[in-house]
């Protein structure tokens, strides 16, 4: 089986290490899931490595698990990247096109991309990612691929992604240390929607909402273009821990809770309905009411949604994104966590699937795999397999360091 045609991505977050390979089918044709790897994360604390050994103890058991089932090993990988280090910002770059003939070449597409890297930022900085949201050609704006247009003047509009330095260099030596070798690192946020949207629902306007374990990511588009991506500091993990502090009881029971019992929708538990922690753990004792619990829960994730609007009200699209909200992430199995969404966002909400899913789908269709997922379809993308947009296939230039590898992913996002 040629390599070029295994398509590999890791997402390594605050709870677990998911590992997916997958083969390409053709252009026509959705990726076929071979295998799939979970093992539970001990090294990662809000997204970022704080234990070494323990982090790459977890990448290595979810790739042994799923090359033990797809039966190829995994010998290179998109890695997710995530955690509140993790910033971007808008950046213009203008070039002057270069050929005599005026007609816009993939060389000026490249000059002009690594052009808007040309921001001020601290020397332990880093960055990650550049992806073109946009081209202008002599003031004529809005213009998706400018290679074979003419010009005289291109500009670019570009989301830069950049993070802490010596974090990315943890990541790197845990990946490496595990055989891998790193094709690229993805923001989490836009792998998650890259799984989860339709071309359409990227037209009119929707924002993506990660809820993980110690952080919740979200990424906001409109017009098919990425408007904004940001790492909100709070994830279910926290609402485990206020159960945990509400009820005076151990981690791990407050977990069970909110697994067995958890809801958002206080309003819908009878009053009378108790949770005994005897009957949870042995070594526990107090008896309280489902209600009590449902409204701990409610609190921290109307505190969520809350923070969100927040981020939706700087760029001014807060209550106006036509296509709503999609939650994915593990917090977003949470029940009644859409009617919270609707209720404080303002707008519609929905549960996002990954999709364009085959082979063993039953293994990877839940929102938390929605991350792992993006990745290979981020990855297929990158063959040509899943470019939605119109016009010429190019792929940009290595810069030679990490986060400095301009790549042709504003594929990815075009209607």
């Amino acid at each position: 089986m040629p390599k070029e045609d295994i398509l590999i991505g890791i997402d390594i977050g605050t709870s677990s290490v998911r590992t997916v390979i997958s083969q390409e089918q053709g252009e026509e044709s959705k990726p076929m899931i071979l295998g799939v790897g979970v093992a539970s994360s001990f090294g990662i604390n809000n997204g970022v490595i704080v234990g070494i050994e323990e982090t790459i103890n977890a990448i290595t058991k979810s790739k042994e698990l799923a090359e033990r089932t797809a039966g190829i090993p995994v010998e290179h990988a998109f890695i997710s990247i995530n955690g509140n280090h993790v910033h971007s910002q808008f950046s213009k770059g203008v070039v002057a096109v270069s050929r005599a003939d005026g007609e816009i070449s993939e060389e000026d597409a490249s000059r002009v991309i690594i052009a808007s890297q040309a921001i001020s930022m601290p020397n332990n900085r880093e960055i990650i990612d550049v992806i073109p949201c946009n081209y202008t050609i002599d003031g004529q704006e809005q213009i998706k691929d400018p290679i074979g247009m003419n010009g005289v003047r291109l500009e670019v509009n570009a989301l830069v992604i950049e993070g802490s330095a010596p974090f990315i260099k943890n990541l790197y030596k845990c990946i490496q240390h595990c055989g891998i070798d790193i094709d690229d690192l993805v923001f989490s946020p836009l792998a998650a929607a890259k799984a989860v949207l339709s071309k359409r629902q990227r037209e009119l306007g929707v924002v993506v909402i990660d809820i993980g374990k110690g952080t919740t990511g979200i990424s906001v588009f409109e017009d098919g273009n990425i408007l904004h991506s940001a790492i909100i500091p709070i994830g279910a993990g926290h609402i485990t821990n206020d159960i945990a502090i509400g009820l005076r009881t151990s981690i791990d029971v407050a977990e069970k809770i909110k697994l067995e019992y958890g809801t958002v929708l206080a309003v819908e538990i009878n009053k009378k309905d108790k949770i005994d922690l005897s009957q949870i753990d042995e070594n526990e004792e107090g008896i309280f009411t489902r209600k009590y619990v449902a409204e701990i829960i409610k609190a921290r994730v109307e505190e969520i949604f809350i923070m969100i609007d927040k981020e939706l009200k700087k760029i001014n699209r807060s209550g106006m994104l036509p296509a709503g909200s999609v939650i994915t992430g593990g917090g977003a199995k949470m029940p009644g966590i859409v009617a919270i969404a609707k209720e404080t966002l303002r707008l519609p909400a929905q549960i996002g699937f990954p999709i364009e899913l085959n082979g063993i789908i039953d293994r990877v269709d839940d929102p938390s795999f929605a991350t792992v997922m993006g990745l290979i379809m981020w990855e297929s993308d990158e063959n040509g397999v899943f470019s939605s947009g119109s016009g010429g296939k190019f792929k940009l230039p290595s810069l030679g360091r990490v986060g400095q590898k301009v790549r042709n992913i504003f594929k990815t996002f075009l209607p």
